[in-house]
């Protein structure tokens, strides 16, 4: 059954535009949505599996038929299976996003990517006494050289624990070391995410689960955590400010580029061409208003 568009949003904008597609006939999200109805039950509740090439296999919830997969593998197992390789794709998301971050501002500090600065001094300072890199006798991008090296390495350590996890609370570290989930290195969780989820490796599910959490822990406290600290570094840190958003960034009588996504490396390259202004002399000349 098709949905009123009131039910599909609460923004007033998006009802707008969805009452425009509608009329117009172009196709949205929520209409191919409306094309897989009924989803799959198996797939909502978690219960299939095509890990390995003996299957794909699928679990009756209701008693009534197959209660294991061909491994042998039964519906929490596949569940917590499936769950964790979602875990490990949105953690190497972040963590790949904050690699890239490093490297370019890496790049930035050893003179190979001009465009980019520092426009957070104090944070950089900061981050390195917190990293234990001094900076006494030191440039701003000697000391920066240094922290990106030092970030990198985060992301390849196969033991000990992420250096950001040490801003939780004790307590909380205590609790993470004592539930064996305190994260040792970025990529390692997510590799190993792989490896437990593959048929014969780990078959306890609880085992899997605690896995997720110590993923979704080298995430937080590493891939988005240095992410974070590394942008405020480069495009300065946030302050709150009164802004427009929403569609009504949108302007009638101009040419609207919409950059989707949320890294910034580009896109803040982008807002600063669009405020050049040799570049909005040119656009003027060319008949822009």
């Amino acid at each position: 059954m098709e949905q009123e568009i009131y039910e599909k949003s609460f923004d007033l904008a998006t009802q707008t535009m969805l009452q425009k597609a509608r009329e117009e006939g172009i196709e949205t999200a929520w209409d191919r949505y409306e094309k897989q109805l009924p989803q799959c039950s198996f797939g909502q509740l978690g219960v299939c599996c095509r890990n390995c090439n003996m299957g794909p296999c699928r679990i009756d919830p209701f008693g009534e038929g197959a209660d294991r997969g061909i491994c042998g593998a039964t519906a929490d197992i596949i569940v917590a299976r499936n769950l964790l390789r979602t875990i490990a794709a949105g953690a190497a998301a972040h963590s790949d996003h904050a690699r890239d971050a490093v490297l370019t501002f890496k790049k930035m500090s050893e003179g190979e990517a001009g465009s980019y600065s520092i426009k957070d001094e104090a944070k950089l300072l900061s981050l390195a006494s917190e990293y234990g890199i001094s900076s006494e006798g030191k440039s701003l991008e000697e000391i920066a050289v240094k922290l990106a090296d030092t970030l990198l390495l985060e992301f390849g350590k196969q033991d000990g624990h992420l250096l950001c996890t040490k801003r939780a609370p004790e307590s909380r570290l205590k609790l993470w070391v004592e539930l064996g989930i305190e994260p040792r290195g970025i990529d390692r969780e997510i590799v190993e995410c792989m490896h437990r989820t593959h048929m014969g490796v780990d078959n306890d599910a609880v085992h899997i689960l605690l896995q997720g959490l110590r993923t979704g822990l080298s995430d937080g406290w590493g891939g988005s955590m240095i992410a974070t600290d590394i942008q405020d570094i480069l495009f300065g840190t946030p302050q709150p400010r009164r802004s427009t958003v929403n569609l009504g960034v949108l302007s009638r009588d101009k040419v609207n580029i919409i950059v989707h996504g949320h890294e910034p490396i580009l896109s803040e390259m982008i807002v600063e061409a669009a405020e050049d202004p040799e570049l909005l002399k040119l656009a003027k000349e060319m008949g822009a208003t």
